[in-house]
């Protein structure tokens, strides 16, 4: 689950708010996200206001998997970043194709249509997005 979702589902100004809200049911059971995305959306959320824990207090209440990243895996995020500059890939981006190549995951949950759709697996799979 990228930023953009999380985003939408406690936006309901945002443009993709009622996609993302119909698609919620059928998704929730099968997200998982990392750290960055979640201080990216809390942050996008919140905007330096006390309702940014609203996005972590959402991941946590759904039970969402946050997938922390060891060092090996920031190094291929690192080589991701540097490898997509032009799109330009940003950290939160980088690191879910990265959890997302380790277990296999070829389906992102995203609002991101321009990045993830330039975005490969290292097996050179293309993303399915959703919704």
């Amino acid at each position: 689950m990228d930023t953009g979702p999380l985003v939408a589902l406690l936006d309901p100004r945002d443009e993709w708010h009622q996609r993302v809200l119909a698609a919620w049911p059928e998704l929730v059971d099968r997200c998982l996200t990392t750290e960055a995305v979640l201080t990216e959306s809390t942050y996008l959320v919140g905007r330096g206001s006390a309702g940014a824990v609203t996005a972590l207090e959402y991941v946590l209440a759904a039970e969402i998997p946050v997938v922390p990243l060891p060092v090996a895996a920031l190094r291929q995020v690192a080589l991701l970043m540097r490898q997509y500059g032009d799109v330009p890939m940003d950290f939160a981006d980088a690191t879910l194709v990265t959890v997302g190549d380790a277990l296999g995951v070829s389906r992102v949950f995203t609002t991101d249509r321009r990045g993830f759709a330039a975005y490969r697996a290292s097996r050179g799979v293309a993303f399915r997005l959703l919704p």
